[in-house]
């Protein structure tokens, strides 16, 4: 491996560590971040020709630290900012390396925290996270996102900017402020791993590296949060999620349902982490949806789904998200449990839903309903419209390929992420 590429590697693994060190130092972490980014500069200039230290990571903590402890000095408001980071500052020589896991402990919680403040949008919350938690370059994650470089640069910029105009400070939320804060986190991960499970535009359904990272991310977040039962809920769900993705598509890409996936090829050791996260879960939306996933993953055979047990399971998780998407995924499971005359009504009923408006698979779900019934034109429209409505092309060909089937047994609901 040549030194450039060691250099970078070791950025990519240890970043987020060191931007929280220097984030406590400096409690900016924009500025955190073009501390840690200069320290990477250092190591391709000294690495070279010096060689790459026993402790490379320590190497870029120590230098990136150094770099954030001068800053504050320099600031002209340096009695305040001496005061919050300690009064000895200057005369305590930097630290070779973190002075402790629970300061990594809580240094990276902050930022974590930080990073998927609610005071940012959605969609800045993501990039930020992604940069900062999960070491990914502008371009990776435009890649990722099918969007430019520009865009994601200035939603990074602009969550920056939010989070220091806002003046949201770099600490780990307790007391009533802790719930409202992990469930943005939790559903910044969630958002994350969606993507990559099942892409909303683009020519590929699946995009696997970003289902990773997620499900990195999640892990680190329950090991840094063991207490919350929700965390192991989430990563529950995620490893149930991506033990099935290879199966997802077929040999040219095309989507393939949930009832003709290869079930001898569905990952047994993330099903089995998903299990062990599932029993320390609790009773929240994404452990619920855990379980319901852990019904799927229980399965040897499509025909051994417990039908009425997801069914059940999706009355519950209505109540706890009422969502009229839950909803249509209650009614997929009630078809399969009580049969598509039972469920029908209760799609036909979330027609008038605005949210579902544009929403692909409301008339996906319909045209199948139809497609069993016998009803095999009703369900050629629909399925057409579904089509129109999906911005995937894997997805559309499958629909349009669904909408000249003749009457007769459905194929059953698709691999949705629920």
């Amino acid at each position: 491996m040549s030194t450039t590429r060691a250099v970078e590697t070791v950025y990519r693994i240890e970043s987020a560590r060191i931007i929280a060190g220097v984030a406590r130092i400096v409690r900016d972490v924009g500025i955190a971040e073009e501390i840690a980014q200069d320290a990477l500069v250092a190591a391709l200039e000294q690495w070279p020709v010096e060689g790459v230290p026993d402790r490379p990571g320590a190497w870029l903590a120590t230098t990136a630290k150094r770099r954030a402890i001068d800053l504050v000095r320099r600031r002209e408001a340096y009695a305040r900012k001496l005061a919050e980071v300690g009064r000895t500052l200057e005369d305590v020589p930097p630290p070779e390396e973190p002075t402790g896991p629970q300061d990594i402990h809580d240094d990276l919680l902050r930022l974590i925290f930080t990073a998927c403040h609610p005071v940012l949008r959605t969609e800045g919350r993501v990039a930020l996270t992604l940069r900062l938690m999960g070491g990914l370059t502008t371009q990776e994650i435009a890649r990722a996102f099918l969007t430019s470089e520009s865009t994601v640069a200035q939603r990074i910029v602009r969550a920056k900017r939010s989070l220091a105009g806002a003046g949201v400070p770099f600490e780990v939320p307790y007391g009533a402020d802790r719930e409202q804060r992990l469930a943005s986190v939790l559903e910044v991960i969630y958002l994350v791993f969606n993507e990559g499970y099942s892409a909303t535009a683009g020519d590929d359904l699946v995009r696997p590296a970003l289902c990773e990272d997620a499900l990195r991310l999640a892990r680190v977040l329950a090991a840094l949060m063991p207490e919350e039962t929700e965390t192991h809920g989430l990563v529950a769900l995620l490893e149930f999620q991506a033990s099935r993705i290879a199966t997802r598509t077929g040999p040219d890409g095309e989507p393939v349902l949930l009832a003709d996936q290869n079930r001898a090829r569905w990952n047994r050791m993330l099903i089995g982490r998903g299990v062990a996260a599932l029993h320390r879960a609790g009773t929240g939306p994404y452990s619920v949806q855990a379980a319901i996933a852990g019904c799927h993953a229980a399965a040897v055979r499509y025909e051994d789904t417990d039908w009425p047990t997801i069914a059940a399971l999706y009355g519950r998780l209505v109540v706890l998200i009422p969502s009229p998407v839950v909803e249509l995924n209650r009614a997929v499971a009630v078809s399969m449990a009580e049969g598509p005359e039972a469920a029908l009504p209760l799609v036909e009923a979330l027609a008038a839903e605005p949210a579902l408006a544009t929403y692909h698979l409301l008339p996906s779900v319909r045209g199948d309903l139809l497609e069993r019934l016998g009803r095999g034109e009703e369900a050629r429209a629909e399925f057409e419209r579904a089509a129109s409505l999906t911005r995937n092309a894997g997805e559309r060909t499958l629909l349009l390929r669904r909408a000249g089937l003749r009457p007769g047994r459905g194929a059953g609901p698709a691999d949705g992420a629920g």
